[in-house]
């Protein structure tokens, strides 16, 4: 067998060590909302402790923070000035690097959201941004714009989408690939047109482009038996093994009542599961993201209803969970090592408990004490798992599994607005908290 040499080896290793250090993606360089290992974050901090820095924002938005060595990508919208931002700053002192306003006109089509939700992600060369008015932009990592597109099919305005699109990119290998969960005809909604109107058929579909150049490298339909808005996802496509120890790499769809394996290099289905909605429930629309980890995919049904664990070389199903408290409508639940984590932000005072990924049993489900809803979903490093609720209150729980310990809770939010949902970024010994339109960074 042949071996690298010492310098290319070398040379690989800290590539490595760089990704694992980095928050690249929406859930984090492990897809699974856990930072790399080694990280040294504080467990407690506030408005004024433990503060490196904190920088102003034009607008709202309810995307993560994407982080690569030296860069912070954001998105905002400007609601006033009608304008969406994609943003770089800087992630030693918060100041701006660049800043680029990539469109201007309508920012939102409801009031709980708005086009700047999905989050960026990068190579640490280039960085895309995707909005919720279709608009796909690649830069470089110093700004230079490298190629752009629209992804809303020609003769319509907006995807075939009830409320405000959202699903955030992912890189695997030299590919970008987006997924587009959607209805399967065009319609109305609240005065505005969803949908190329006079369509027969609109497809959901998976697309993956050459990152460095913008070429469709595949593209293949998604298709799904669901009705009405259950066949719409906000969810984001996710990478994972078969195995913790290696394993084939499969991509993770969720959506349209069912949950999907698929080849990334390709996009070709390899299996699929499906479903939690067997009366066909019309407005079941899906907002968690899958989950895997130790051979298990996750899958959350809406509405409180269970979550379901699927074998990922064979596409059954192992288990679903039976207690009521084990259930997240919009929570990205996180895996780490050996147990996954599940955020349940709508249950009464909102619940979090641990899971065994093999047989589903509780090991401990812990209670958060907010009466405010989280949306957000829970990230972890440092043993510890960090989120936040509607009102920006923060909370920092141990990640032990063998008993709940709620480590800390701050408030950064004003409590009259209840519209926090950004994750928080952990990257390189800091923490990354969006509170509005301010961006805090924390550090021991």
């Amino acid at each position: 067998m042949k071996t690298l040499p010492s310098t290319l080896l070398s040379f690989s290793l800290s590539l490595v060590a760089m990704a694992e250090s980095n928050w690249s993606t929406q859930r984090g360089p492990h897809f699974n909302g856990t930072a790399g290992e080694g990280m040294k974050l504080p467990a407690k901090f506030s408005p004024t402790e433990n503060v490196v820095w904190k920088a102003e924002l034009p607008g709202s938005s309810a995307a993560t923070p994407i982080v690569w060595g030296d860069h912070v990508f954001v998105t905002a919208a400007n609601h006033e000035k009608k304008e969406l931002h994609a943003i770089c700053l800087d992630a030693n002192t918060g100041k701006p690097r660049w800043s680029k306003m990539v469109s201007k006109g309508k920012v939102h089509l409801d009031d709980r959201s708005d086009f700047a939700s999905p989050s960026p992600v990068t190579d640490g060369k280039r960085v895309a941004f995707f909005f919720g008015n279709g608009d796909l932009i690649v830069y470089s990592v110093d700004g230079k714009e490298e190629w752009r597109k629209n992804l809303i099919e020609k003769g319509a305005n907006y995807f075939a989408f009830q409320w405000t699109f959202s699903t955030s990119p992912i890189l695997s290998g030299d590919n970008l690939i987006m997924q587009i969960l959607q209805r399967d005809v065009p319609f109305n909604y609240g005065g505005v047109s969803r949908g190329p109107e006079g369509a027969k058929k609109i497809s959901s579909y998976l697309v993956a482009f050459d990152f460095a150049t913008g070429k469709q490298s595949w593209k293949v339909d998604r298709p799904g038996d669901a009705v009405a808005e259950s066949l719409e996802a906000f969810t984001s496509p996710v990478l994972s093994r078969t195995a913790d120890d290696g394993g084939d790499l499969q991509l993770l769809v969720a959506g349209g009542d069912v949950l999907t394996g698929h080849d990334p290099t390709n996009g070709k289905e390899l299996w699929r599961w499906g479903t939690w909605n067997p009366k066909k429930i019309g407005h079941w629309r899906l907002v968690p993201s899958p989950v895997a980890g130790s051979g298990v995919a996750l899958a959350c049904a809406p509405k409180k209803s269970p979550v379901y664990a699927v074998d990922m070389k064979t596409g059954k199903l192992l288990w679903k969970s039976k207690d009521p408290e084990v259930s997240s409508d919009v929570c990205t639940p996180l895996y780490h090592n050996g147990h996954f984590y599940v955020l349940n932000g709508e249950y009464k005072d909102k619940r979090i408990s641990c899971i065994e990924p093999k047989t589903g049993e509780v090991l401990w489900t812990g209670t958060i004490g907010t009466r405010a809803k989280i949306e957000a979903s829970p990230t972890l490093g440092d043993g510890k798992i960090y989120f936040q609720d509607h009102n920006g209150k923060v909370f920092v729980v141990a990640a032990d599994p063998k008993k709940f310990s709620l480590l800390h809770q701050v408030e950064f939010g004003d409590r009259t607005v209840r519209d926090q949902r950004c994750s928080l970024a952990l990257a390189n010994n800091r923490i990354f908290l969006r509170s509005q339109k301010t961006l805090y960074c924390f550090g021991k």
